[in-house]
Order: C-alpha cells, then structure tokens, then sequence
C-alpha cells in the first residue's frame, strides 16, 4: 500500500531480529505486526476487501498508523464492516458515528463507507467484491519485484481502472492511489521489497488463490 512516503531508494532494512523489511514500518510494534502478519497478503474475502477498502478512504490526508491504532474502534462502529448492516446506515447512524471519539469523524468518509457496502452488495450479483476487483489482476498478484522504495509507485494503470470503475458505481474516497494503496495491502500487487523477508513468502501464498 502507499504507505507513508520514503526518501528515494531506500532498500530492505535489517531488524534486531535477523529478519530484513520493508522501511515504512520503521520499529513501531503495532505497524511491525501488520507488515508482518497482513500487509500484502492475497485477501479474497468480499467482508475483508470492504473493510480495506473503506478504511483506505479513511486514511486519505492522514498516516495509516493512525488508522490501524483506530481500527477497532472502527470495527466496533460499523458492525464489524458487515455490508448488509452498513449499507442500512441512516442519518440518525451517522450523526452518533459523527460523534465517536474513537474514529475518524468526517462525514463524507463515513457517507461515502455506506455507500460503499451498497456498491459491495450490488456486485454480489456479479460474482461478489473479490471476484470483480481481482479480475483487474487477471485473478492472481502481480509481483512487483521491487528492489527499493523508489521502485514503489503512487500508482498504476490498473489502479486507475479499478478507481474509474468503483466510481462509476458510486463509490467515493476510491481514487487511483487509495486503490493502489489498496492493493497494496490485500496482495492484488506484491510490493514487498524483494529482499523483505514477507516478499517470497506473500508469493508462495498466492497459489492458495480461490479461482
């Protein structure tokens, strides 16, 4: 995902525990933890890939640390990103979400994050979420071989094509970078770097893909 930018080349860092890594996660814990543990994992849950998704438009002109510190609070908000349950979400719901200390508070965000489990709900019809945005991948990752952060772009042409397409549907906060970003983070793109630890290993759990 686009995480927060890096000076120009920077490669691979080596940790207290032997193990190489993406830079951006810097020694947070929390951030470790998630470029360990989910960062470019191939997701091809229709639930997940909302949350994600929605969560990336949340994150747009803030750091993703600050949203993964407030995920919980976000799951406890919106029914665990439930679709069926977000997309029932009134005026009344969002004026007491306007209200949460605990999420991101800007009404075109959490607006825009309803509409957005309509948009996942509609596309059941064609086959659900995943299999619609993983189409645009041909239904497998596509390894980007990086070898340093410069290699890393803000965004690609098929990032811009799922974006054209989201919006088309009426989706909102889902432009070309906040899908690469996206991305990014469900393995759609393998942009660990390549002597990352994560790298071979979010590659080998591509071959578990559904279709």
């Amino acid at each position: 995902m686009a995480e927060p930018a890096q000076p120009p080349a920077r490669a691979a860092a080596a940790h207290a525990d032997g193990l190489f890594r993406c830079p951006w996660p810097g020694v947070d814990p929390l951030y470790l933890a998630y470029h360990d543990e989910e960062w470019g994992v191939p997701e091809w849950d229709d639930r997940a890939l909302f949350e994600k998704l929605a969560l990336d438009g949340f994150q747009a002109g803030l750091a993703w640390i600050t949203i993964l510190r407030k995920r919980p609070a976000f799951r406890a908000a919106f029914d665990g990103f439930n679709p069926e349950k977000v997309a029932r979400f009134d005026a009344a719901k969002v004026t007491a979400l306007l209200a949460d200390s605990g999420i991101v508070r800007h009404r075109g965000k959490i607006e825009a994050t309803i509409g957005l489990a309509r948009v996942t709900l509609d596309l059941r019809k064609q086959g659900g979420l995943a299999k619609h945005l993983w189409s645009f991948v041909g239904g497998k990752p596509v390894d980007g071989k990086r070898k340093s952060s410069r290699d890393v772009p803000p965004e690609t042409e098929i990032s811009q094509a799922i974006s054209k397409d989201l919006k088309a549907r009426g989706a909102r906060f889902v432009g070309p970078t906040i899908v690469y970003a996206f991305m990014q983070a469900t393995g759609m793109v393998n942009d660990h770097l390549v002597d990352c630890h994560r790298h071979a290993a979010c590659r080998a759990l591509a071959k578990s893909r559904p279709w």
